[in-house]
């Protein structure tokens, strides 16, 4: 926390289990009168109720001012649960943002991911044959929809928050989905984090260093992509030019055309969708050559010179 220095007034993400409670307790004390709780009611539990209440007499016990925001978190076909809740949560961010707190709106949020989820999501990403971005995990800060994020706690241990909290005698909430296992974070916390605690006990410092070296590798990809667009991409700068990117080496066309697709239509291709692709501007020596294939949600199509994605 000691290096934790955002713009005030903060408002830290509060679910009322262990992490977020001794996130809201530290900046509380570090802050005082400048700390908002924001407590997002997924409608998932039917003991959601009793999550609220809780977080609510630990911001009274606080002094820190409460706001809820309800969601429906459900999740549509080929959404995953924990990709559906936490778009929820992020829209319920923006809703909540505007309104005023020690005359100022937010600007600055605090989530609460420790140096054990950052882990898990650097492993769920190998299991998953992610790129260097997947592999990146979880960033101690950023920016979306005006706000800037920080994860202040993400080179802290779960064991850790733990014994502050003891040492303070704070209870918090556990959340019984924590320990379902058929949820794959919560297999990989119950069945592989002891193991490798036991095998590497660094393992936590060295996983993490290692994301963070692929983040480093990925924002030098994406600066480079950034430059590349500047010179395939037409005059309206959403189109690609067949022939420009044909000059690329095979790497450097993948990573110009999945930068494409992600800075230019949030759309992130399958590494099938973007082989196939790539083939198909390899064969594009013909004005007849037809291009229509599907990548993520829509197609890329060919017209004339120049490659565009579209949803139908």
């Amino acid at each position: 926390m000691q290096v934790f220095a955002p713009a005030l007034p903060l408002a830290v993400a509060l679910s009322g289990g262990a992490d977020s409670t001794a996130l809201l307790s530290a900046c509380a004390e570090k802050w005082p009168g400048q700390v908002v709780a924001w407590h997002v009611n997924h409608g998932l539990q039917d003991a959601a109720p009793a999550f609220e209440a809780f977080c609510q007499s630990l911001c009274d016990r606080f002094n820190v001012p409460f706001l809820v925001q309800r969601v429906n978190a459900g999740h549509v076909a080929g959404q995953s649960p924990e990709d559906a809740a936490r778009l929820a949560r992020y829209k319920a961010f923006s809703a909540l943002a505007p309104v005023q707190y020690a005359q100022k709106a937010i600007k600055s949020v605090a989530l609460a991911q420790h140096a054990d989820d950052q882990v898990e999501t650097l492993l769920l990403a190998l299991s998953r044959g992610s790129g260097l971005g997947g592999m990146s995990a979880m960033p101690s800060h950023w920016q979306r929809d005006g706000l800037d994020y920080h994860r202040p706690l993400i080179q802290v241990s779960s064991a850790a928050i733990r014994q502050w909290l003891a040492q303070r005698a704070l209870s918090f909430i556990e959340d019984p989905t924590n320990t379902d296992e058929r949820f794959t974070r919560n297999r990989i916390r119950a069945r592989v984090m002891p193991v490798l605690q036991a095998v590497f006990p660094q393992f936590l410092d060295t996983f993490a260093r290692s994301a963070g070296h692929a983040a480093q590798a990925q924002d030098l990809l994406d600066e480079v992509g950034a430059q590349d667009l500047q010179r395939v991409c037409d005059a309206s700068g959403g189109l690609l030019m067949i022939k420009s990117v044909q000059v690329f080496s095979r790497p450097r066309q993948a990573n110009t055309v999945r930068h494409w697709l992600k800075t230019r239509f949030q759309v992130i291709p399958s590494t099938a969708q973007l082989e196939e692709l790539l083939d198909q501007v390899a064969a594009c020596t013909t004005r007849g050559h037809r291009i229509h294939l599907k990548v993520g949600q829509g197609f890329v199509q060919r017209n004339g010179e120049v490659l565009n994605w579209y949803n139908p």
